[in-house]
């Protein structure tokens, strides 16, 4: 009679068994999450534009150049436009109107008085314009620097 011959199976390697001592992954760890550089900047912009205007008036109080109330105007729009580039979007208006009252309660007015005469609510005006061309200028350079040309 003939006998059917299997072939042998092939020896598995050992391995041991994991059941009793599981094998112990190492923990998996995300990236940190990355605060922008700039956040602390845009958060402190207001405070430090109010500190500015601040100073701004005091040397202008201490040299006597209040006088020239329209060169004056040029020197706080530029510095509400130096705010608003780092400031939020949201509070440019506040930017503005903080450097508009620093500018008309005592340059125009000199004693601390805010009023809403024609020349007041044209300053108000350029400094609100200044914060707006200040936070495009700013949109815009974020926006080139998230879309890099090439």
């Amino acid at each position: 009679m003939t006998t059917l011959h299997r072939p042998a199976p092939s020896p598995r390697p050992y391995r041991p068994r994991t059941t009793r001592f599981p094998q112990v992954r190492p923990p998996v760890t995300h990236p940190a999450h990355r605060v922008p550089p700039d956040t602390l900047a845009r958060d402190l912009a207001l405070p430090l534009g109010a500190v500015g205007a601040a100073l701004l008036v005091t040397a202008l109080m201490l040299t006597g150049e209040t006088v020239h109330a329209s060169a004056v105007l040029a020197l706080f729009a530029a510095l509400t436009v130096a705010v608003a580039l780092r400031a939020r979007p949201v509070l440019v208006p506040v930017v503005a109107l903080v450097s508009w009252m620093f500018y008309d309660g005592f340059v125009l007015h000199q004693h601390s008085e805010l009023a809403f005469q024609s020349q007041d609510r044209m300053s108000l005006l350029v400094l609100l314009l200044a914060g707006v061309v200040g936070a495009g200028c700013a949109v815009v350079g974020r926006a080139v620097g998230r879309h890099p040309a090439g």
